[in-house]
């Protein structure tokens, strides 16, 4: 895949991560936000992450979607162990291999066979002992953090990340930084929006998106790899890449297709992407409509409620359940409801999230987009085929 550089975003991000930039507040934690294959990872990785190197920050990069079987605490904790390790280098294994049970850096012990495994309780020392190992800052960068809610390890991992800044950090000297990224807002902003959460009071940034310097750096890419074409229509190719919901994944794809060799259609191929688009938009519609339509009717009910009210929603009390009996003809109890979400969580794939404290939230917030069209267009909810459900 085209790799496109942004290197003034991740020089901006990195100057507020290290407290160069006036009233930002990154200093204490940056949230970004930017929907599911719309360039996140690609760009922490590629761009804020070398960036950051650049500047001597030593970078610890998680992305706790890459193993969901993994606890995510234990992936933060393990990610942070491992680059404890290769700063302690030499000393860590001649520790370990003499059988010493810790080593101290600068007034830290760490435990020898903790590391690279470094449980919650004691996240706070390994990050203090890596700024220490390393003389440098360092930046945390977790990404999908929001999934870190789904179990109390992950929690307790987020707890000690906050008491980590609060310990590393001073006015004037930033030294670690830490970046949550997320695909769904909603979910991300639960780890700042009560009193409870541990970052209460940050702030959740919608990270910017591709748009139209990226359609102009592919045009160019276009015109001299195929000068036959001639002149590139960017007003058609950027209204067929916000078509694609501006991922470049299905965008690039569908550019391979429409200038193959073996492509089939007619006239400019600035009008196929548009088709390509308008296809690929209806496919995920479809989509959608028919993992809802399948769905039991209490089951349909109940992610209607969540859909309606986001970060309102509330499963079980009496509004809702009076909403589902409205919905479905039938009494509906807690238990049921509870099952009825149980099957969504259950789904392949799954259509619900659920955190460590019981908060529910749709998985793919592409379908609250789909929602509010529905809405909006006066078409919800859909009609499926009637299917004669039997309660188990």
């Amino acid at each position: 895949m085209i790799y496109y550089p942004r290197t003034s975003l991740a020089a901006a991000l990195a100057d507020a991560l290290q407290g160069k930039t006036a009233f930002s507040d990154a200093p204490n934690g940056l949230f970004l936000a930017a929907p599911r294959r719309t360039g996140k990872s690609t760009f922490l990785q590629s761009d804020l992450m070398p960036e950051l190197a650049r500047r001597k920050v030593v970078v610890v990069y998680v992305d706790l979607w890459a193993d969901q079987r993994r606890d995510p605490g234990s992936l933060i904790a393990e990610a942070v162990g491992r680059s404890l390790m290769t700063q302690l280098g030499v000393v860590a294994k001649t520790a370990r291999s003499a059988g010493l049970e810790s080593i101290s850096v600068g007034g830290i012990k760490i435990d020898t066979s903790k590391i690279g495994r470094t449980d919650g309780s004691t996240l706070a020392d390994a990050l203090r002992a890596l700024v220490e190992a390393s003389k440098n800052p360092v930046a945390l960068i977790i990404d999908e953090a929001q999934h870190a809610l789904t179990s109390e390890a992950g929690e307790t991992a987020m707890a000690a990340l906050k008491s980590a800044r609060d310990q590393l950090n001073r006015p004037g000297q930033t030294q670690l930084m830490l970046v949550m990224s997320g695909s769904d807002r909603d979910k991300l902003l639960r780890l700042v929006n009560t009193n409870a959460a541990p970052f209460y009071g940050s702030q959740i940034q919608r990270m910017p998106e591709l748009g139209p310097d990226f359609v102009a750096h592919i045009a160019q890419l276009i015109t001299r790899q195929r000068p036959d074409l001639g002149e590139v229509n960017q007003v058609t190719l950027a209204e067929a890449f916000a078509l694609f919901g501006q991922r470049p994944q299905f965008f690039m794809e569908a550019l391979g297709q429409v200038l193959s060799p073996l492509a089939t259609h007619m006239g400019r191929f600035e009008d196929a992407m548009l088709a390509k688009a308008a296809e690929q938009q209806r496919s995920d519609e479809a989509q959608m409509e028919s993992d809802y339509t399948a769905l039991r009717p209490l089951e349909q009910a109940v992610l209607w409620r969540m859909l309606e009210l986001g970060t309102r929603f509330r499963p079980y009390d009496a509004d809702a359940l009076q909403f589902y009996s409205e919905k479905t003809g039938d009494k509906v109890t807690v238990a049921k409801a509870q099952k009825a979400l149980e099957g969504l969580r259950a789904h392949q794939p799954s259509l619900v999230w659920k955190s460590a404290r019981s908060e529910y939230a749709v998985e793919d917030a592409a379908m609250l987009r789909w929602y509010a069209q529905r809405v909006q267009a006066g078409t919800w909810p859909p009609l499926g085929p009637q299917l004669d459900w039997l309660d188990e």
